[in-house]
């Protein structure tokens, strides 16, 4: 049987910027053995229902959109960027459909600030510490993070990778406080930023990751490790009253 991945459009306003990054994650799951379902962002909603149906998988991609602060309860700051409602949206639906199926989640970078608001937890607007978090999308090794030990992601560094190890960087906001049953499981060393998420169940794969492994899954191999991993979980994944039919046979 094909896996099937639900992947929303990055952004609602910026068709080239769609056009230059969906396919890093696209050629990321298809080498990974998955086919990508896109998921339009100006879709009805039955309509998006029906494509979830046939999904086995959801990917929050990012995106250059900011997160609305009121949604954690914050007014905007100037230097907060414009939300797309549209995105949050498609993104709501997909993490109602993912949670209530206990389907696998990836969620990269804007995808993991997402996932942890939508998780009720809150965001910085702009960071601002000595570590640069925004170097440019062509810089692979932006700065290193350190994971926790015995964590989902740690299980995934491959051996000889190190302790701490370098990933790229895009973004201005990050994490401020986990949402619900959400754990923190990398940070940037040199000034805590949050770098990854998990949530806290053992048999439900969730993982949110702040840099980018879509563009360097063929030269990274934590890259390729946190795709193979989250395609794995896919791969067997069964429909919630399936799994409760067969335990209770």
């Amino acid at each position: 049987m094909c896996v099937h991945i639900a992947i929303p459009e990055p952004i609602s306003t910026d068709m080239a910027y769609n056009q230059r990054t969906l396919p890093q994650y696209f050629l990321a799951l298809h080498a990974a053995g998955v086919k990508p379902i896109l998921v339009p962002l100006h879709e009805r909603q039955d309509r998006v229902a029906r494509l979830l149906a046939g999904v086995q998988g959801v990917l929050l991609p990012g995106g250059h959109a900011d997160v609305d602060p009121q949604r954690f309860g914050e007014e905007a700051t100037a230097a907060c960027g414009a939300a797309d409602p549209a995105r949050t949206a498609v993104d709501e639906l997909l993490l109602q459909d993912a949670f209530g199926m206990r389907k696998p989640i990836l969620a990269i970078c804007l995808g993991a600030q997402s996932l942890n608001v939508w998780c009720c937890g809150s965001l910085i607007q702009d960071l601002k510490t000595k570590v640069n978090h925004n170097p440019g999308s062509d810089v692979a090794e932006a700065h290193p993070i350190r994971i926790a030990p015995g964590s989902r992601l740690a299980g995934l560094v491959p051996r000889g990778e190190g302790v701490e190890p370098k990933v790229n960087s895009s973004h201005h906001q990050a994490i401020r406080v986990p949402g619900d049953n959400l754990r923190v499981t990398a940070v940037s060393p040199e000034d805590g930023v949050i770098e990854a998420i998990e949530l806290d169940s053992p048999d439900h794969f969730v993982l949110g990751v702040q840099w980018h492994p879509e563009r360097t899954y063929s030269t990274n191999a934590l890259s390729r490790a946190v795709f193979g991993a989250f395609v794995q979980a896919a791969t067997v994944w069964q429909p919630r009253e399936i799994a409760v039919q067969a335990t209770s046979a």
